[in-house]
């Protein structure tokens, strides 16, 4: 590799704000926010969206429309439920 020419290799803090979690992983991202996180100071950036709040990765999304289409079978056929 040359030298010099390569963006510095650290561990960085990345916050989803959503599901209030905290990752640390090693990436190039350059920000001048830092965070005490586990005893250590790590640069810092907060994000929207992780596996941790994502509907694909959480599940929430697929029951969601499970609930959709029971709800959309129960008013086609006028099915009250079980009494």
């Amino acid at each position: 590799m040359k030298p010099g020419i390569h963006p510095e290799y650290r561990d960085v803090v990345f916050h989803d704000t959503a599901a209030d979690t905290y990752f640390v992983i090693g990436s190039t991202l350059q920000t001048k926010n830092t965070i005490e996180y586990q005893g250590k100071t790590y640069a810092y950036m907060p994000i929207d969206v992780s596996s941790a709040s994502h509907p694909f990765y959480t599940g929430k999304q697929r029951q969601a429309q499970n609930d959709g289409r029971v709800s959309k079978f129960n008013k086609r056929y006028n099915f009250k439920g079980l009494e």
